[in-house]
């Protein structure tokens, strides 16, 4: 059968007819090619798209193998591996926010300030028995701190318009400088012990040097003589109430050497409260060691009932007439001359001054084979106000 190809072929004159069929049937054929290749890609397309899907239902089926990591778990983990290996490297790679945090590492072992530990110290130092419970606490950045107090009255006077005013005292303004000196503690603990990793060396550290700063700081507040450590209110200069200078704190006898009196010797304890002017009386304080308070506790007013009551609920501190007691046994025991009892707004008598940073020094050669760890803190204390702290004095 003769076809136009053939004929094309065979080199015989194709008719415009034929010429037309030919291009219509070449036209067919490509648009046939053209839809099978595209209908390839979309079912290659469709598929992968299919497998895209299934892995991402696949990735959110699946259970989480573990919670998010809290964002503190990179310094804790950098500071076992610095307490128990003296490992470095990971504190490098990691910044401490906030000038309490310090970030400086020194080459020669490195300094290390754990937010957990000073946390953890800072707490147990405000939970201690010690006049911080109510003593004003700042903080510094400085080496000291200085006080501005106006202890002098601005004179006044009565006039009339027939005589001329006369010039009045002016107030005057002393600066208190509270420095601040450095607390330092040093606990060790075996490499052994260090090597356990199921031992919370983190709580048992901020506990020692939570218990050697309570107690280093605690005494300084209130007998520190004020070289290389903060000065404590009883070592400043006393006077009898009422004859005291600014720099001299007021006390009151009980009128009997080394105990109270026989008869109505509860009546030094008033009297001592009312020595306290009436604007620190509000919050005012009573401060004495266990063994007078065991003494105080006993006494009784003329109608027989006791001067001292407890805490009804728990942590609520004991109080005196009504005044809360805190318990420092640093303060001296009843004995002839002694001020035993403290009494006063310490609040604003007694200022603590001190840096918030925490530093530990790890020194792995000192002591082999145990690890000593240097911690050091600086603080000051000193009385800021005089007339705010009245003493209770055992004597005639």
């Amino acid at each position: 059968m003769s076809t136009p190809e053939t004929r094309s072929q065979a080199g015989e004159a194709l008719s415009p007819a034929d010429d037309l069929k030919s291009a219509l049937a070449d036209f067919v054929a490509g648009c046939h090619s053209q839809r099978a290749d595209l209908t390839t890609r979309l079912q290659q397309q469709e598929e992968r798209l299919t497998m895209f899907e299934r892995k991402s239902l696949t990735s959110h089926a699946r259970p989480a193998l573990a919670s998010a990591t809290p964002e503190t778990a990179p310094h804790q983990k950098a500071f076992e591996a610095y307490l128990r290996r003296g490992d470095e490297d990971q504190l490098r790679g990691i910044e401490l926010e906030g000038k309490a945090m310090s970030t400086a590492v020194a080459a020669d072992g490195g300094y290390l300030v754990d937010p957990q530990t000073s946390e953890a110290i800072q707490s147990s130092l405000k939970g201690a028995a010690s006049l911080r419970a109510v003593a004003s606490v700042v903080n510094v950045e400085a080496t000291a701190y200085d006080v501005l107090v106006d202890h002098a009255d601005s004179g006044v006077g009565w006039g009339n318009e027939a005589i001329a005013t006369a010039e009045t005292t002016t107030p005057r303004i002393d600066r208190i400088s509270i420095p601040l000196f450095e607390l330092s503690a040093l606990p060790k603990i075996s490499q052994r012990l260090l090597d356990d990793a199921a031992f919370d060396m983190e709580t048992w550290l901020a506990g020692k040097i939570a218990e050697k700063f309570s107690r280093a700081e605690a005494a300084s507040f209130i007998t520190g003589d004020g070289i290389d450590k903060p000065r404590g209110f009883l070592t400043h200069p006393k006077a009898a109430n009422g004859t005291e200078s600014w720099g001299e704190l007021g006390f009151v006898t009980t009128g009997e050497d080394g105990g109270f009196q026989a008869v109505n010797g509860a009546d030094s304890i008033i009297d001592v409260v009312y020595s306290l002017p009436a604007m620190y009386r509000a919050n005012a304080t009573f401060v004495m060691n266990s063994n007078t308070a065991s003494v105080v506790r006993k006494l009784k007013d003329v109608d027989g009932r006791f001067l001292w009551t407890d805490g009804f609920n728990a942590g609520q501190p004991s109080q005196l007439l009504g005044y809360k007691v805190v318990i420092c046994e640093d303060m001296p025991d009843i004995a002839s001359g002694a001020d035993a009892i403290a009494f006063g707004d310490f609040g604003a008598g007694y200022t603590i001054a001190e840096r918030p940073d925490l530093r530990i020094l790890r020194d792995p050669f000192s002591a082999k084979p145990n690890v000593l760890f240097y911690a050091t803190k600086r603080i000051g204390g000193d009385v800021t106000d005089f007339t705010a702290i009245k003493l209770l004095r055992f004597a005639v």
